[in-house]
C-alpha cells in the first residue's frame, strides 16, 4: 500500500521529508505518524495508511516531494502486520522513550527536546493515546528551568575553585545548518517585498493614557463576562478597520495595471514562533466585538505556536498588525506583507514627558510606524490614516461609537 505526499493546499507545490520515526522492515500502525513534510507555510505530518510493516522508504531525508507523489510503502497483509509487530517491542522497547514516551515523537517534537534537553517520558502528552504533541513539549520546556537553576548554586562551589581563570570550554567557532522551508520562503518573500513595492514609512505617537484607563477599569468584568483578557490588540484592530474604511487605498492590492479594492477587513496578525514569524488572519475584522477579536487572536497565536495553522489561516489578508513592542521595540520601520498595501507597527509603550496645554506632562506613549506602497497609497492618505488611528486610540469611544 503506498505512502503518498498529501495535498499541502493549491499555493503548496513541493515540500522537504524531515527524519522518518520509522526505517524499513519496522511494523506501523494505522494513522501512526511515520514522517512530517515540511513546506513553505506549515508542517504536515503523513501518518501510515493501515497496520503492517514499512516495507520500502522512497524519498529520504532532506528529499524535495510533491503532493501525490509515493514516498514509502506498507505492507498491509495481517501476517505482517501481527508477527512482525509482535516481535519488534521486545528489543526496541529499551532504547524507546519510557513511560508515556514509548509513543514515537513527530519531528518538530523531537526538535524542541533536543533542544531543551527534555526526557519525553516526563511530558504528558494531551493527543491521541497520550501522544506528545508539539505545545505539550513547548510547555515542557520552560519547567526545567527552576530546577536547573536550583542545582546551579549546588554544583557551583565544586567547580569553581578549581580554575577560576580557566579559559571557558566552546565548541565549534562556526555551524553551518541549512535554512528551513520556512526561513527560506520568509527570506525570499521579504526580498521580493522590497524589491517590488515603493515602500515608505511615516510616524506618529499615540497617548495611550485612554485605552490603558478603560482597560483598567473593566478589565476583571470583561473577563468575568467573556473569559478572555482585554488586551491591547482589539483596540488596534477596532482603530485600523475604521481607518481602513475612511482610506481604503490602504486596504487594497495592485494586480498588473489594476487596484483591487477591498470591501473586507481580514487583518494579518504578526506571530513569532520557533520556526519565525507567521501572519495568520483573523477573518471580517469589522463584524466582531473586543471580546471576539481578543478571542480569535488568542487562538489564531496558539495555533501558531503549537505548529497547527492551516494553510487557510495563513492566506488572504488583507492588512497586517505587528507588534514588536512585546519584545521590546521602541520604534521601528515594518516590511510589506506583499501583496497587501499597508502594515501597522506597534511598539513599547515608554512612560515620557510630553506638552499638553502648555504644561510638561508624563503621559505612556507609543510610536506608531506605517509602512505603505507608495504606487498605490498617496502620502497624503498614509498620513491621514496613522493620524486617525492615533485619534482612535487616543479616544476610544470613537470607534466604540462608529464615529
Amino acid at each position: 500500500m503506498p505512502i503518498a505526499v498529501p495535498t499541502m493546499g493549491e499555493s503548496v507545490a513541493e515540500g522537504t521529508i524531515g527524519k522518518w520515526l520509522k526505517k524499513a522492515g519496522d511494523p506501523v500502525k494505522k494513522d501512526e505518524v511515520l514522517v512530517e513534510i515540511e513546506t513553505d507555510k506549515v508542517a504536515v505530518e503523513v501518518a501510515s495508511p493501515a497496520d503492517g510493516v514499512l516495507t520500502e522508504i522512497k524519498a529520504d531525508s532532506g528529499a524535495t516531494v510533491t503532493p501525490g507523489q509515493e514516498i514509502g510503502r506498507v505492507s498491509g497483509s495481517a501476517a505482517a502486520a501481527s508477527s512482525p509487530a509482535a516481535q519488534a517491542p521486545a528489543p526496541e522497547a529499551a532504547p524507546a522513550n519510557s513511560g508515556s514516551a514509548q509513543i514515537p515523537l513527530s519531528p518538530s517534537v523531537q526538535r524542541i527536546v533536543a533542544e531543551n534537553n527534555l526526557d519525553p517520558a516526563r511530558i504528558q502528552g494531551s493527543g491521541k493515546d497520550g501522544r506528545i504533541l508539539k505545545g505539550d513539549a513547548l510547555a515542557a520546556a520552560s519547567a526545567p528551568a527552576p530546577q536547573a537553576a536550583a542545582a546551579a548554586p549546588a554544583a557551583q562551589p565544586a567547580v569553581a575553585p578549581q580554575s577560576p581563570a580557566a579559559p571557558r570550554a566552546v565548541g565549534p567557532r562556526e555551524e553551518r545548518v541549512k535554512m528551513t522551508r520556512l526561513r527560506q520562503t520568509i527570506a525570499r518573500r521579504l526580498k521580493e517585498s522590497q524589491n517590488t513595492a515603493a515602500q515608505l514609512t511615516t510616524f506618529n505617537e499615540a497617548d495611550m493614557s485612554a485605552v490603558m484607563a478603560l482597560r483598567a477599569q473593566y478589565k476583571d468584568a470583561f473577563e468575568k463576562r467573556h473569559g478572555i483578557k482585554l488586551g491591547f490588540m482589539s483596540f488596534f484592530v477596532k482603530a485600523v478597520v475604521a481607518a481602513l474604511k475612511e482610506i481604503p487605498a490602504v486596504n487594497a492590492e495592485i494586480d498588473g495595471t489594476d487596484i483591487i479594492y477591498k470591501n473586507h477587513y481580514d487583518i494579518g496578525v504578526a506571530v513569532g514562533t520557533d520556526k519565525g514569524l507567521v501572519v495568520p488572519v483573523l477573518r471580517d475584522a469589522d463584524a466582531l466585538s473586543l471580546a471576539a477579536i481578543e478571542k480569535g487572536i488568542a487562538d489564531l497565536g496558539k495555533a501558531a505556536r503549537d505548529g497547527d495553522l492551516t494553510l487557510d489561516q495563513l492566506q488572504g489578508g488583507t492588512f497586517t498588525i505587528t507588534n514588536g513592542g512585546i519584545y521590546g521595540s521602541l520604534m521601528s520601520t515594518p516590511i510589506l506583507n506583499m501583496p497587501q498595501s499597508g502594515i501597522l507597527g506597534m511598539h513599547n509603550i515608554v512612560q515620557r514627558p510630553v506638552a499638553l496645554d502648555g504644561q510638561v506632562v508624563i503621559r505612556p506613549m507609543m510610536y506608531l510606524a506605517l509602512s505603505y506602497d507608495h504606487r498605490i497609497v498617496d502620502g497624503k492618505e498614509a498620513v491621514t490614516f496613522l493620524v486617525r488611528i492615533k485619534e482612535h486610540l487616543e479616544d476610544p469611544q470613537r470607534f466604540l461609537l462608529d464615529l
